[in-house]
């Protein structure tokens, strides 16, 4: 059951980043007195949204496989101490 605590742990870990992420825009946004227009700023927001939203699904693909890794090495551990015996 621990090995699923880093996945717990990540919905967490992504919304602070977007919380970071949107007020870091919005202040660099405001600092510039709306020099970018508001639809493209909103284009932007979408595409790190969409690039966020592959990262994620790459992060829980690479989770996966070092869980289906590390169980692959536990058996192999098991069969290895009892041929060993």
């Amino acid at each position: 059951s621990t090995a699923n605590a880093p996945e717990d742990d990540a919905p967490n870990r992504y919304s602070r980043t977007e919380r970071t992420t949107y007020s870091r825009y919005s202040r660099d946004a405001n600092s510039s007195g709306s020099s970018l227009p508001s639809n493209t700023l909103e284009k932007r927001i979408e595409e790190l949204e969409r690039e966020l939203a592959k990262e994620r699904q790459e992060n829980a693909r690479l989770v996966k496989m070092t869980q289906d890794k590390e169980e692959l090495i536990g058996k192999l551990k098991e069969e290895i101490d009892l041929l060993n015996r």
